[in-house]
């Protein structure tokens, strides 16, 4: 067996297909998805970024303002501390905000500000599930949809309600408690490895801990992770470059390695057995490798059974992003999520930019069925992949939309699902469909498919077709 370990790829695979996002403390435990989280202490900010929030007052109008008008909060245009990401929060979760959210920005350094730019309002469907933990904790507030503007230290913001209209005696009424907050993700480094970066260099893997760059200790904490006694890492370290242990990278693997990874897990319990039809694993950016401030989610990870569909979202931030400001943008998302808007973590399992690349989201696992925050109602068993960016006009590239063909292939593949079938799920209630009821959905659906939304876009809802026949073939279906 030994020899096997040491001359084959299999457990090197299979370690690294099972290798979490980020490794739990000692004290943590797997949470699952009805269990009581505990709540989040004061969130450190050891690592760059920080978010100002800033209270929205009545504007001041001229006479002939209509009854929406007379209504509007905001604030008028002001110096502040350097941000990036704007969004608007308030204080009821369960209230939606009916009216118009637009900012304008200057840039840091520069005089002339931008025009007025629209926040999509409609953010409530991206959230955990009523009767979920995380929506219980007390935290949650409802949000507008962060939008990504560029390195700025100017502002301005207007909310106007919806006017009375046919279906409205009166103009909509505001929720309460609206502040503006302003997300500044820290440096923009892309992450080693990406499209736009360079060659990861330095990874620590299991045979540099072997080697004696980590403590022993270490190298129990993560053999146990991934699955392996230390013997058994040790005597794989012949192929360990496969296995990163705190990497900025997961790297790909083939098709062959990643059943042979299936196979040789087939006795793990949280593999199960070897899959007949799986894609092969695509290169993931880690949370380490776009600067994940640990500090800042809940220690716990929640967890579901399995993973039944996958659920396809933008994140509505905007295209006015490079793929080198890829990891900023997506620091910016998982920063509003967790400090604004009060979510344990990330909302989304998984992100794509629109060079391509993929970044693992939620902490828990890349091969776990761990529980989001994306798709209200359907949350448990799904998994929830955001592509970063606008498409409801802008079409989205053909990177991107390849991007989510193999990462489905892979992660779908990994729990027995056809990518181009469909699958019951239970309605943990929404606007399309009662808390309850059970519904039959495609293994690969939009966000719009499960709640009356716009997301993921219509012209990117308009690529399922093509992502559910390219991850069938690439799972040899």
């Amino acid at each position: 067996m030994r020899g096997f370990l040491a001359s084959s790829i299999g457990v090197t695979c299979a370690a690294a297909l099972a290798l979490p996002l980020t490794l739990p403390t000692s004290g943590a435990r797997a949470a699952t998805s009805g269990a009581q989280q505990p709540p989040a202490g004061p969130a450190a900010e050891a690592v760059p970024g920080t978010t100002q929030s800033l209270p929205l007052g009545p504007l001041t109008h001229r006479r002939s303002a209509g009854p929406a008008e007379a209504g509007e909060q905001g604030l008028s245009r002001r110096d502040v501390h350097p941000y990036s990401l704007v969004g608007v929060v308030w204080d009821d979760p369960d209230d939606e905000l009916h009216g118009t959210v637009q900012v304008r920005t200057r840039p840091v350094g520069g005089s002339a500000w931008s025009g007025w730019q629209d926040v999509e309002t409609h953010n409530h469907e991206h959230a955990a599930d009523p009767d979920a933990a995380e929506r219980a904790a007390g935290r949650v507030r409802g949000s507008t949809a962060p939008l990504w503007v560029g390195h700025s230290d100017g502002v301005e913001i207007r909310v106007r309600p919806e006017p009375a209209d046919a279906d409205r005696a009166t103009a909509a009424y505001l929720p309460e408690g609206l502040r503006l907050e302003l997300v500044d993700p820290g440096d923009e480094t892309p992450p080693e490895g990406s499209a736009q970066g360079a060659k990861p260099q330095g990874a620590t893997t299991l045979g540099t801990a072997i080697q004696g760059t980590l403590p022993l200790n270490a190298l129990s904490e993560a053999s146990q992770a991934v699955g392996l006694s230390v013997e058994a890492a040790a005597a794989s370290s012949v192929n360990s470059q496969l296995v990163p242990l705190g990497a900025t990278v997961i790297p790909e693997l083939t098709k062959q390695q990643t059943e042979a990874a299936l196979t040789a897990q087939a006795d793990e319990p949280e593999a199960g057995k070897a899959k007949p039809y799986i894609g092969p694993r695509p290169r993931i950016v880690t949370r380490k490798g776009w600067g994940a401030d640990e500090k800042l989610r809940e220690k716990n990870f929640a967890y579901t059974k399995t993973v039944k569909a996958a659920f396809l979202h933008h994140t509505a931030t905007g295209n006015n992003y490079s793929c080198r400001q890829a990891p900023s943008v997506l620091r910016s998302i998982y920063r509003y999520h967790v400090k604004s808007s009060g979510w344990r973590d990330l909302g989304y399992n998984f992100a794509i930019d629109k060079c391509g690349n993929i970044y693992e989201g939620r902490a828990g696992g890349v091969a776990k069925a761990v529980l989001g925050a994306h798709t209200l109602g359907f949350n448990t068993d799904t998994t929830g992949i955001a592509v970063i960016g606008s498409y409801s006009t802008a079409n989205p590239p053909k990177a991107a939309v390849s991007a989510i063909s193999r990462l489905a292939a892979w992660k779908l593949g990994l729990h027995g699902r056809d990518p181009s079938g469909t699958t019951t799920l239970k309605s943990g209630g929404g606007n399309l469909y009662k808390k309850g009821a059970n519904v039959r959905l495609r293994v690969i659906s939009g966000h719009r498919d499960g709640f009356a939304t716009a997301c993921p876009g219509s012209r990117l809802y308009k690529k399922l077709g093509t992502t559910r026949s390219a991850s069938a073939r690439l799972q040899g279906r």
